[in-house]
Protein backbone atom coordinates (compact mmCIF):
# COMPACT_ATOMS: atom_id res chain seq x y z
CA UNK A 1 0.00 0.00 0.00
CA UNK A 2 1.43 3.31 -1.26
CA UNK A 3 2.90 5.73 1.55
CA UNK A 4 2.13 9.34 2.35
CA UNK A 5 3.21 11.96 4.01
CA UNK A 6 0.24 14.03 5.23
CA UNK A 7 -1.92 11.44 5.60
CA UNK A 8 -2.04 7.48 6.80
CA UNK A 9 -4.37 4.64 4.56
CA UNK A 10 -5.16 1.54 6.33
CA UNK A 11 -8.00 -1.36 5.27
CA UNK A 12 -8.95 -3.98 7.01
CA UNK A 13 -12.18 -6.19 6.00
CA UNK A 14 -12.91 -4.21 3.77
CA UNK A 15 -13.35 -0.87 5.84
CA UNK A 16 -10.48 1.33 4.30
CA UNK A 17 -9.55 4.63 6.72
CA UNK A 18 -7.86 7.94 5.86
CA UNK A 19 -6.37 9.59 9.03
CA UNK A 20 -5.64 13.23 8.61
CA UNK A 21 -1.82 13.25 10.05
CA UNK A 22 -0.46 16.27 10.78
CA UNK A 23 -0.86 16.82 14.63
CA UNK A 24 1.15 19.74 14.95
CA UNK A 25 -1.17 21.86 13.47
CA UNK A 26 -4.29 20.18 14.32
CA UNK A 27 -4.43 18.36 11.09
CA UNK A 28 -4.68 22.21 9.10
CA UNK A 29 -5.19 21.17 5.48
CA UNK A 30 -2.40 22.26 3.60
CA UNK A 31 -1.73 21.49 -0.20
CA UNK A 32 0.16 18.58 -0.04
CA UNK A 33 -2.61 16.71 2.42
CA UNK A 34 -5.50 17.14 -0.01
CA UNK A 35 -3.62 15.95 -2.91
CA UNK A 36 -2.50 12.90 -1.04
CA UNK A 37 -6.48 12.67 -0.20
CA UNK A 38 -7.16 13.18 -3.74
CA UNK A 39 -4.73 10.32 -4.88
CA UNK A 40 -6.08 8.17 -2.26
CA UNK A 41 -9.74 8.47 -2.85
CA UNK A 42 -9.22 8.15 -6.40
CA UNK A 43 -7.27 4.02 -5.47
CA UNK A 44 -10.43 3.93 -3.19
CA UNK A 45 -13.23 4.52 -5.60
CA UNK A 46 -11.50 1.92 -8.10
CA UNK A 47 -11.12 -0.93 -5.54
CA UNK A 48 -13.54 -4.19 -5.66
CA UNK A 49 -12.90 -5.21 -2.39
CA UNK A 50 -13.30 -1.70 0.08
CA UNK A 51 -16.61 -1.10 1.25
CA UNK A 52 -17.02 1.65 3.80
CA UNK A 53 -14.79 4.37 4.51
CA UNK A 54 -13.78 6.39 7.48
CA UNK A 55 -11.93 9.60 7.71
CA UNK A 56 -10.52 10.83 11.44
CA UNK A 57 -7.78 12.99 12.11
CA UNK A 58 -4.30 12.24 14.06
CA UNK A 59 -4.46 13.47 17.93
CA UNK A 60 -7.63 15.02 19.77
CA UNK A 61 -8.24 17.26 17.04
CA UNK A 62 -9.96 16.48 13.68
CA UNK A 63 -8.57 19.44 11.35
CA UNK A 64 -8.49 22.88 12.26
CA UNK A 65 -9.08 24.42 9.31
CA UNK A 66 -6.81 24.92 6.18
CA UNK A 67 -3.01 26.16 7.23
CA UNK A 68 -3.60 30.28 6.58
CA UNK A 69 0.28 30.09 6.78
CA UNK A 70 0.94 28.17 3.64
CA UNK A 71 -1.72 30.26 1.75
CA UNK A 72 -0.40 33.76 3.07
CA UNK A 73 1.97 34.33 0.13
CA UNK A 74 -0.20 33.07 -2.49
CA UNK A 75 -1.68 35.29 -4.96
CA UNK A 76 -5.58 35.57 -5.81
CA UNK A 77 -5.17 33.51 -9.03
CA UNK A 78 -2.79 30.99 -7.34
CA UNK A 79 -5.61 30.53 -4.35
CA UNK A 80 -8.14 30.17 -7.11
CA UNK A 81 -5.79 27.02 -9.02
CA UNK A 82 -5.14 25.18 -6.23
CA UNK A 83 -8.70 24.79 -4.67
CA UNK A 84 -10.09 22.06 -2.11
CA UNK A 85 -13.09 22.12 -4.09
CA UNK A 86 -12.23 18.93 -6.74
CA UNK A 87 -11.20 16.27 -3.83
CA UNK A 88 -13.86 17.44 -1.48
CA UNK A 89 -16.62 16.94 -4.96
CA UNK A 90 -14.83 13.81 -5.49
CA UNK A 91 -14.85 12.42 -1.57
CA UNK A 92 -18.79 13.36 -1.76
CA UNK A 93 -19.20 11.40 -4.92
CA UNK A 94 -17.28 8.42 -3.67
CA UNK A 95 -19.32 5.25 -4.19
CA UNK A 96 -18.74 3.93 -0.72
CA UNK A 97 -20.50 5.10 2.25
CA UNK A 98 -18.53 7.20 3.83
CA UNK A 99 -18.19 8.32 7.44
CA UNK A 100 -16.47 11.36 9.49
CA UNK A 101 -15.26 10.43 12.84
CA UNK A 102 -14.97 13.97 14.69
CA UNK A 103 -13.17 15.06 17.47
CA UNK A 104 -11.93 18.64 19.05
CA UNK A 105 -11.27 21.59 16.94
CA UNK A 106 -13.29 20.67 13.20
CA UNK A 107 -13.20 23.87 11.65
CA UNK A 108 -12.99 26.21 8.86
CA UNK A 109 -11.71 23.44 5.99
CA UNK A 110 -11.87 20.57 8.26
CA UNK A 111 -15.57 20.98 8.97
CA UNK A 112 -15.83 21.61 4.97
CA UNK A 113 -14.37 18.15 4.88
CA UNK A 114 -16.57 16.76 7.04
CA UNK A 115 -19.52 18.04 5.29
CA UNK A 116 -18.72 15.56 2.43
CA UNK A 117 -19.50 12.82 4.43
CA UNK A 118 -22.76 10.76 4.05
CA UNK A 119 -22.58 10.24 8.01
CA UNK A 120 -20.73 12.15 11.08
CA UNK A 121 -20.01 11.05 14.04
CA UNK A 122 -18.87 13.63 17.28
CA UNK A 123 -17.20 13.29 20.38
CA UNK A 124 -18.43 15.31 23.28
CA UNK A 125 -15.78 17.61 23.17
CA UNK A 126 -15.95 18.77 19.44
CA UNK A 127 -16.07 22.15 18.49
CA UNK A 128 -17.61 22.65 15.09
CA UNK A 129 -17.72 26.29 13.38
CA UNK A 130 -16.35 28.48 10.16
CA UNK A 131 -14.15 31.04 11.73
CA UNK A 132 -13.02 32.79 8.53
CA UNK A 133 -15.32 35.77 8.80
CA UNK A 134 -12.75 37.10 11.61
CA UNK A 135 -10.18 36.97 8.61
CA UNK A 136 -12.30 38.96 6.55
CA UNK A 137 -13.43 35.98 4.16
CA UNK A 138 -15.97 33.00 4.13
CA UNK A 139 -15.70 29.64 3.49
CA UNK A 140 -14.83 28.55 0.37
CA UNK A 141 -15.19 24.91 0.00
CA UNK A 142 -18.60 24.46 -0.50
CA UNK A 143 -19.34 24.99 3.34
CA UNK A 144 -21.83 27.74 2.52
CA UNK A 145 -23.54 25.49 0.00
CA UNK A 146 -23.23 22.03 2.08
CA UNK A 147 -24.30 23.78 5.38
CA UNK A 148 -27.26 25.63 4.21
CA UNK A 149 -28.59 22.35 2.97
CA UNK A 150 -27.74 20.00 5.48
CA UNK A 151 -29.01 22.50 8.75
CA UNK A 152 -31.10 25.24 6.71
CA UNK A 153 -29.97 28.64 5.80
CA UNK A 154 -31.11 30.43 8.95
CA UNK A 155 -28.90 28.21 10.85
CA UNK A 156 -26.06 28.02 8.31
CA UNK A 157 -26.13 31.72 8.08
CA UNK A 158 -25.61 32.34 12.02
CA UNK A 159 -22.64 30.16 11.81
CA UNK A 160 -21.30 31.56 9.18
CA UNK A 161 -21.56 35.19 9.99
CA UNK A 162 -20.60 35.14 13.09
CA UNK A 163 -17.86 32.37 12.96
CA UNK A 164 -18.63 31.21 16.52
CA UNK A 165 -17.97 27.29 17.39
CA UNK A 166 -20.86 25.38 18.15
CA UNK A 167 -20.98 22.53 20.81
CA UNK A 168 -21.51 18.46 20.26
CA UNK A 169 -25.10 18.85 21.48
CA UNK A 170 -25.67 21.70 19.31
CA UNK A 171 -24.49 19.96 16.70
CA UNK A 172 -26.93 17.34 17.00
CA UNK A 173 -29.99 19.50 17.84
CA UNK A 174 -29.07 21.42 14.27
CA UNK A 175 -28.35 17.39 12.46
CA UNK A 176 -24.92 18.74 11.82
CA UNK A 177 -24.05 15.32 13.03
CA UNK A 178 -26.01 11.98 13.19
CA UNK A 179 -24.01 11.03 16.94
CA UNK A 180 -22.65 12.27 19.85
CA UNK A 181 -20.23 9.68 21.74
CA UNK A 182 -18.10 9.28 24.79
CA UNK A 183 -14.48 9.02 24.14
CA UNK A 184 -13.22 8.06 20.94
CA UNK A 185 -16.00 8.66 17.93
CA UNK A 186 -13.73 6.55 15.88
CA UNK A 187 -14.80 3.12 17.87
CA UNK A 188 -18.30 4.51 16.82
CA UNK A 189 -17.39 4.74 13.21
CA UNK A 190 -16.13 1.19 13.25
CA UNK A 191 -19.46 -0.46 14.45
CA UNK A 192 -21.72 1.15 11.53
CA UNK A 193 -18.80 0.76 9.06
CA UNK A 194 -19.17 -2.91 10.19
CA UNK A 195 -22.94 -2.91 10.00
CA UNK A 196 -22.68 -0.99 6.81
CA UNK A 197 -19.87 -3.69 5.28
CA UNK A 198 -22.81 -6.71 5.49
CA UNK A 199 -24.72 -4.91 2.82
CA UNK A 200 -25.11 -5.53 -0.65
CA UNK A 201 -22.64 -2.97 -2.16
CA UNK A 202 -24.62 -2.20 -5.11
CA UNK A 203 -27.29 -1.59 -3.37
CA UNK A 204 -25.61 0.89 -1.15
CA UNK A 205 -23.76 2.43 -3.72
CA UNK A 206 -26.67 2.97 -6.07
CA UNK A 207 -28.80 4.26 -2.52
CA UNK A 208 -26.22 6.87 -2.39
CA UNK A 209 -26.18 7.60 -6.01
CA UNK A 210 -29.84 8.37 -5.82
CA UNK A 211 -30.19 10.31 -2.68
CA UNK A 212 -27.54 12.58 -3.67
CA UNK A 213 -29.07 13.10 -6.96
CA UNK A 214 -32.54 14.07 -5.15
CA UNK A 215 -31.13 16.47 -2.99
CA UNK A 216 -31.84 20.38 -4.33
CA UNK A 217 -34.28 18.92 -6.88
CA UNK A 218 -38.22 18.77 -6.96
CA UNK A 219 -39.37 15.19 -5.71
CA UNK A 220 -41.06 14.39 -9.43
CA UNK A 221 -37.73 14.35 -10.47
CA UNK A 222 -36.07 12.31 -7.75
CA UNK A 223 -38.61 9.28 -7.94
CA UNK A 224 -38.28 9.26 -11.52
CA UNK A 225 -34.28 8.75 -10.79
CA UNK A 226 -35.29 6.51 -8.33
CA UNK A 227 -37.19 4.88 -10.47
CA UNK A 228 -34.85 4.52 -13.54
CA UNK A 229 -31.88 3.61 -11.19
Amino acid sequence: MKEYRHIKRTAEDGIVTILLNRPEVMNALNRGMVMEIHDALHVIATSDELRVLIISGSGPHFAAGADITAMADQTPAEARRFSFNPTFSLLEDLPLPTIAAISGYTLGGGLELALTCDIRICSEDVRLGFPEIKLGIFPGAGGTQRLAKLIGPARAKEMIFTGDHVDAKTALEYGLCNRVVAGDPRIEAVKIAGTLRQRPPLALRQAKRTINFGIGRDIGSGIQFEEET
